[in-house]
């Protein structure tokens, strides 16, 4: 077996990327990941390709999507406080390793392994060991190249575990997710909630429709040149709004219009708002949205309730609407935990984390309990 970086996902077969990616989460399959690369959304800021491949012979058994960086910007989990006490103390922070999906804090798979590979001698290799293999793999690159530290972003469960054996330190923080109970429609769901949250949400959508503002929800494959730049248009407006970076091109977005649910919110014959949703196998992921007027509640139709009905008509199992903002409680997303593994290479500096993060941990335990106070489900549906 044999261990190899590359800067290009293109040096990788598609198939043999996929085939252990599999066809749950978008973002780790290879046509979003070589869109990105593709489609001049890394280097201009920051973000320079060292994916982690293992192969037996010619057949890739283990991958992990690997970046250099020389900033933290894009990430989502949060680590300027440590570059700034490196830089205090006449240390560098950057470069360093971070497996993740650039511009994208989703939870998914990061070390991606067959599940049924059997070796030359006809024994089958445990996806453990290969995971194993992955971290250790990536652990000798960051010391062999100097690198601070090496952090694994927004990663399931299982790859967590494999993480914490391996001796990383583990931080959590949280999101806000909607979970579909089988509801049959969007007035089933609402009749989970408490009294006053029913009320609210039935306010909201209702200042929409009397404001005579249409939605359109669309898949991204059957826009036309007109409506890409509508929507691109809106994607931009919301960071230059926010003194921000549109990071992701035009040309990425037309890349993987398949995975894309575009929702657009017309008023008067003009469009005045839109929101870009990625879809997955069993969970829609809400990612970006731009309006050109205050609208009322407007933002929580295009953000939230539009995509609450989608995924209940397609039976899909959760939405993940985006990053923080506790507002998404009172309209059904619950606090959800996301994990992230981190190695740091100097040992004094990994000795002061490790105490931060054990201080860190017992306040966002005690931040959670207060966030799940605010549940908007009535107390027999908050226990299922």
């Amino acid at each position: 077996m044999k261990v190899i970086f590359t800067d290009n996902i293109a040096s990788v077969e598609e198939q043999q990327w996929n085939r252990l990616a599999g066809d749950q989460n978008p973002f780790i399959q290879y046509d979003f990941l070589n869109a990105l690369e593709q489609n001049d959304c890394l280097q201009p800021w920051g973000w320079y390709p060292q994916h982690c491949l293992l192969y037996d012979g010619d057949t890739l058994i283990g991958a992990c999507p690997a970046y250099i960086k020389d900033n933290s910007y894009g990430e989502f989990v949060f680590d300027w406080a440590w570059a700034d006490a490196y830089q205090r103390n006449g240390l560098d922070y950057y470069p360093k390793l971070v497996t993740a999906i650039p511009f994208t804090p989703a939870q998914g798979p990061r070390l991606l392994a067959s599940k049924q590979h059997i070796d030359s001698n006809g024994k089958p290799v445990d996806s453990r060991d290969i995971k194993r293999g992955l971290i250790d793999a990536m652990l000798a690159f960051a010391e062999k190249n100097d690198l601070s530290s090496a952090h694994f972003l927004f990663c399931e469960n299982d790859d967590i575990e494999q993480l914490s054996a391996a001796g990383l330190m583990l931080r959590y923080d949280y999101q806000y997710h909607w979970s579909n109970h089988g509801y049959e429609n969007f007035d089933d769901f609402l009749s989970r909630l408490t009294s006053k949250r029913r009320k609210n949400i039935r306010r909201e959508r209702r200042k929409v429709s009397e404001g005579d503002v249409r939605i359109e929800n669309i898949r991204g494959d059957r826009l036309d040149d007109e409506q890409w730049q509508l929507l691109y248009a809106f994607y931009r407006v919301t960071f230059m709004k926010k003194s921000g970076a549109p990071t992701l091109t035009l040309d990425f977005f037309r890349a993987v219009a398949h995975k894309i649910r575009a929702i657009f919110a017309y008023h008067e014959n003009r469009t005045v708002a839109a929101a870009i949703c990625f879809e997955g196998a069993d969970t829609l992921y809400g990612r970006h949205w731009g309006c050109s007027d205050n609208y009322d509640s407007l933002h929580f139709e295009v953000c939230y309730y539009t995509g609450i009905e989608y995924c209940i008509e397609k039976k899909l199992q959760v939405f993940e609407p985006g990053a923080q903002g506790e507002h998404k409680i009172w309209r059904g997303f619950l606090p959800t935990k996301t994990r992230s593994a981190h190695w740091i290479a100097d040992a004094s500096f990994k000795h002061a984390i490790e105490d931060f993060l054990r201080r860190e941990s017992a306040a966002m335990a005690h931040h959670g309990e207060l966030l799940l106070e605010s549940s908007p489900y009535r107390i027999s549906e908050a226990k299922n």
